[in-house]
């Protein structure tokens, strides 16, 4: 059997091999190679298909002949409609007479439709050629593949799944405290100092106000503060222990919303509770204990400053003037008197809820 018939006959069971059902997974490779070719293509062909079965390729392979007719058929962008008859993915044309002299690749996205060729020119400078061309196939293959965006093994690549949004960012205003949460109910606990004008002296006492914002500029406070000191109102003729509580409803017009520090003006009315123990300094003069409320009038100037965790600190100024006026006697002549005016310094921490 001479040398061209056996070569065919090599050629012709590479492709009976290669005619057989491929799995979905596998990704199938199509080799078009001289129809009579020599030792040394034999050899090559033989070499590139067991590199491309090695790496987890389908082979098949088909003479120049058959390329032709697809070339007149397809014209110039014959491998792509080939590929897709033989269910491939890639092309290799291996072109010479009796020795290597050029290789091709042709690989195609079926998701995409796109298609890369290469062509690389082959000089015989060894007598390792086969195993060298083979190798420059796979090469161009997989560098085909990536340029594609498929794996080296001709696969499309799994999608990067897109960075996880950003965590909410929480505004915090100048304070620090969170405005995620309006402003609606406040407590405030705290202490009051109230001196008298009229003789009465300072008393201490602790205080305790509701506040209620409608809004970024108006809130309502009521405020209740008493059970403190009892100042004493001395004369020759005896002392008294003086004692005054104070509830107040109030409107508030606060300035400078959000900022650090918020200056307000209040306006309200209430009761004064006032009550006097008395003490003769000799008989036959007696004490009397005796106690009064009264109508009050409240005008307040102050400031709050808000702190971390929806905090705030208060800090204000008031006026009081009560109708009818307390009075202290002695033997029916008045000594002091409350609420005209009573000065009210107050010191608040406050937390909205």
């Amino acid at each position: 059997m001479g040398f061209p018939v056996a070569a065919t006959l090599v050629l012709a069971s590479l492709s009976a091999m290669a005619a057989v059902t491929v799995d979905t997974g596998t990704v199938a490779v199509v080799i078009v190679a001289p129809s009579s070719p020599s030792p040394d293509m034999v050899e090559t062909v033989t070499r590139m298909r067991g590199e491309l079965l090695g790496a987890g390729f389908a082979v098949q392979t088909i003479d120049t002949a058959t390329a032709e007719k697809a070339a007149e058929r397809d014209g110039r962008s014959w491998p792509l409609p080939m590929a897709a008859r033989h269910g491939a993915q890639a092309v290799i044309m291996l072109a010479g007479d009796a020795a290597p002299e050029s290789l091709e690749v042709w690989a195609f996205d079926k998701t995409t439709g796109q298609s890369v060729g290469r062509k690389l020119p082959i000089q015989a400078t060894s007598g390792r050629l086969p195993e060298t061309v083979a190798i420059r196939a796979m090469e161009l293959l997989r560098s085909s593949f990536l340029e594609l965006n498929l794996t080296a093994d001709g696969h499309r690549n799994k999608p990067t799944p897109p960075p996880p949004p950003p965590s909410p960012v929480v505004r915090v205003a100048d304070s620090g405290r969170q405005t995620a949460r309006p402003e609606r109910i406040g407590v405030e606990l705290g202490g009051a100092g109230l001196i008298g004008v009229g003789g009465i002296g300072l008393a201490v006492m602790p205080l305790f106000r509701i506040d209620v914002a409608l809004g970024a500029w108006f809130a309502l406070h009521a405020t209740a503060a008493g059970l403190g000191t009892r100042p004493t109102v001395e004369t020759l003729l005896g002392s008294a222990q003086v004692s005054q509580d104070f509830v107040t409803l109030a409107g508030s017009l606060r300035f400078r919303p959000g900022r650090r520090l918020r200056p307000f003006v209040t306006l309200g009315a209430g009761a004064l509770h006032t009550s006097v123990e008395g003490r003769a300094a000799a008989a036959p003069n007696q004490g009397q204990d005796d106690g009064t409320w009264s109508f009050l009038l409240d005008a307040g100037l102050g400031a709050s400053i808000p702190l971390r965790d929806r905090l705030y600190l208060s800090l204000a100024a008031h006026a009081q003037v009560a109708q009818p006026s307390p009075e202290v006697r002695f033997l029916g002549a008045a000594v002091a008197t409350s609420a005209r005016p009573n000065l009210v310094a107050t010191l608040t921490l406050g937390a909205w809820l």
